[in-house]
């Protein structure tokens, strides 16, 4: 289980502070799905990066099956059991979508494996595994793949920011049938950053983020009636 308490985050800009995240305090518990929503701009996408180690709150704590993990690094956090997906996937010039997926398992993984979980995500195997995670590969694609690096093994808690940016209706579809295994089995937690409504529907729990605070968290079929369309949009179309 996640459980965070009293987070807040803030930065400096010509030298004045300002604050992101203001007193975030939640739980995602053993097998739940919490989707976290909200206008754009709200800090969302922070939470995330505080909860994987990218970002240091300036107060707070956050624990992980009752561990204090608020000071440990990223590689650290990983091998706790956090996984991540980037909303802007980060390149690697050099290095092969093979060699970045058995990177991600720890292990150098089969043939078969990569063109599975390729797969799993909507590309066609045979055309990737050789390929370059750089910039030949768009936007689209880098999602797709990077999806598919935290699929590769099993985590205590699968952090999603984002996932549906960038691609096409097919393979979004493809990742909401990934979600759904992933929440039936109850073996992994999620916490899913998304506008859509169609994975929005999924959650157990809904979180709203405004202006870096929480405006409501609660039970999905209680707020999403309250959801409006600056927070929530339909599934789109957006080739890359």
């Amino acid at each position: 289980m996640l459980k965070v308490e009293h987070l807040s985050y803030e930065v400096e800009e010509e030298g004045k502070r300002q604050e992101i995240l203001t007193d975030i305090s939640f739980e995602v518990k053993d097998g739940e799905m919490l989707v976290v929503t909200g206008p754009n701009g709200g800090g969302k996408s922070t939470i995330a990066k505080l909860m994987m180690g990218l970002y240091e709150a300036n107060q707070g704590k956050i624990y992980l099956d009752g561990q204090d993990i608020s000071s440990l690094s990223i590689h650290e956090r990983a091998k706790a059991g956090i996984g991540f997906a980037f909303q802007q996937p980060p390149r690697f010039k050099g290095m092969t979508v093979r060699r970045l997926l058995s990177l991600a398992a720890g292990t150098e993984l089969p043939k078969h494996i990569c063109c599975g979980l390729l797969s799993r995500v909507g590309l066609c195997a045979e055309e990737y595994l050789d390929r370059e995670v750089d910039g030949t590969l768009s936007g689209g694609e880098m999602k797709r793949i990077e999806i598919a690096t935290v699929l590769v093994k099993k985590h205590k808690l699968c952090i999603f920011d984002e996932p549906e940016a960038g691609i096409d209706l097919w393979s979004f579809a493809m990742l909401v049938d990934e979600f759904e295994k992933i929440h039936k089995n109850k073996k992994e937690s999620l916490l899913l950053i998304s506008h859509q409504e169609r994975i929005i529907r999924m959650a157990d729990r809904i979180m709203i983020i405004d202006n870096g605070k929480i405006k409501k968290i609660g039970p999905t079929e209680e707020l999403l009636p309250e959801l409006t369309e600056e927070t929530m949009s339909r599934p789109y179309c957006m080739m890359e």
